[in-house]
């Protein structure tokens, strides 16, 4: 059986994230009341604007019950808005932003730029065979610091912003400043819908030990 992962479908790449999950072999679904959440083992928080997210994320009812979800270990992957929602964080954000404060890093909210500033550039990712990914970058934020339990996995390796952490890991948290649902690329997105069979295979074998 497939692992289930949902896309929080309040706003923002919800499509383009179904599709490139559903290539790998995920049973992809949107995601947008509590109900919907239980039912998933993973979640996407995909690229849109911060703000608007988290503001429509507790006029639905899933703010609470998505933090809840990430702190009991549930897999994640945030892309671009989705990487802000994430973070511990946010330098720049606006006062009536919230976070899930779930991977231990400072993210800056549109670090690049505004809208008229988004470009493209290749990125270096930790332990992914193949060229650079062809990172998209609109109105993105970087990473300016992370705790001891993060993984850098990538950094922008050319151009003024050379060196920019712009992908990490934090267990079963992973986040990119770039959209990869924006390219035909499924690198990442392999990684995660591994990373979320992993994290099921393992609640089952946690729930089968209780049961016994």
């Amino acid at each position: 059986m497939s692992v289930l992962v949902g896309v929080l479908a309040l706003q923002g790449d919800v499509r383009e994230h179904l599709r490139l999950l559903a290539a790998c072999g995920a049973n992809a679904r949107a995601v947008r009341r509590p109900a919907e959440l239980d039912q998933v083992d993973a979640l996407v928080l995909p690229g849109g604007e911060s703000t608007t997210m988290s503001k429509l994320a507790i006029e639905f009812g899933v703010f609470d019950p998505i933090r809840e979800r990430l702190a009991a270990g549930m897999p994640a992957y945030g892309s671009c808005a989705g990487m802000i929602m994430l973070a511990t964080e946010v330098l720049d954000g606006r006062p009536d932003q919230r976070s899930f404060a779930a991977i231990d890093m400072a993210v800056r909210r549109n670090a690049f730029g505004r809208q008229v500033d988004s470009f493209e550039a290749p990125v270096s990712l930790d332990g992914m065979d193949g060229d650079p990914f062809h990172g998209v970058f609109i109105r993105a934020p970087w990473v300016e610091r992370v705790g001891d339990g993060v993984e850098i996995l990538g950094r922008i390796t050319d151009g003024p912003s050379a060196g920019r952490i712009v992908a990490v890991r934090q267990g079963n948290l992973l986040a990119t400043a770039f959209h990869p649902e924006l390219t035909e690329d499924l690198r990442v997105h392999q990684l995660f819908v591994d990373m979320a069979g992993a994290g099921r295979m393992a609640g089952t074998r946690v729930a089968h030990a209780t049961e016994g």
